[in-house]
């Protein structure tokens, strides 16, 4: 896995604090970026995915080295 244009750390905060963080941060990169937000809440791994379908968001997938969620920007 590449590696991300941005990285935004939340771990330690509860959901929708990850969410609301991705959507202030993703529109400030541009098209095509990469954001990797790191959220150690477990309702990250849906809320994230769910998110991104909902706004039209590109998600990459989960990072494999830890609790990692990446995002890319799709306009």
């Amino acid at each position: 896995m590449s590696q991300p244009d941005e990285v935004l750390d939340c771990r330690g905060q509860r959901c929708p604090l990850p969410v609301i963080a991705l959507a202030r941060r993703l529109p400030e990169l541009p098209v095509g970026g990469v954001l990797r937000v790191l959220a150690d809440d477990p309702a990250a791994a849906v809320d994230i995915p769910a998110w991104c379908r909902m706004r039209d968001q590109e998600f990459v997938g989960p990072h494999p080295d830890g609790p990692g969620y990446d995002v890319r920007r799709s306009g």
